[in-house]
């Protein structure tokens, strides 16, 4: 978190950040049978859906799909080799504490993602407001989504989390009126 040292303007925060997007990140590697086989079996996660070509083909998606959890893993560039990204867009908006916690997130599955789709992610800061904890009367929330497409930009899963920023009880025992929000 880019920690504020003096007074912290909320609204000025809120009017620059509210609305700002990362840049697209394109996933490294296609979806592919083996990693959803392999993130089935770790699960006990027997669907034929995932598992069974034959069967799949079948179905109303006329193959293999993956659980829809997985958007995000395919969407990203993987553990290995090792990536240098820029900062997290969430990691980047002014707060005044440094005590980042992520209180929730929920996944909206819009169509299913599929063998041999390439998918992408771009996260966009979608508000950012003030509400008190017990250790932080000033803590701050910010509420970033998510949107992970497919090659033909079609949404395939939407993902919202709000995350809490605080400060430290020493910083809190510290804090003067002229630290508040304007």
């Amino acid at each position: 978190m880019s920690q504020v040292k003096g007074v912290y303007d909320l609204a000025a925060v809120r009017q620059e950040w509210i609305g700002r997007q990362s840049p697209v990140s394109v996933g490294r590697y296609p979806v592919e049978y083996d990693p959803i086989r392999r993130h089935c079996h770790m699960v006990e996660d027997t669907n034929p859906l995932f598992l069974d070509p034959d069967y799949a083909a079948t179905t109303e998606y006329g193959g293999v799909i993956a659980p829809p959890v997985m958007g995000e893993y395919f969407a990203g560039a993987g553990i290995w080799p090792p990536v240098t990204d820029a900062p997290r867009l969430v990691n980047a908006v002014p707060t005044r504490g440094a005590r980042f916690i992520n209180m929730n997130q929920t996944l909206e599955f819009i169509q299913p993602v599929r063998v041999g789709d390439r998918l992408s992610s771009q996260t966009t800061i979608a508000d950012i407001y003030e509400k008190p904890i017990r250790l932080d009367p000033l803590a701050i929330w910010i509420v970033a989504e998510t949107r992970l497409t497919n090659q033909a930009g079609e949404l395939v899963t939407l993902v919202r989390n709000t995350l809490l920023v605080h400060r430290t009880p020493e910083e809190v025992a510290a804090d003067t009126p002229e630290g508040r929000t304007a």
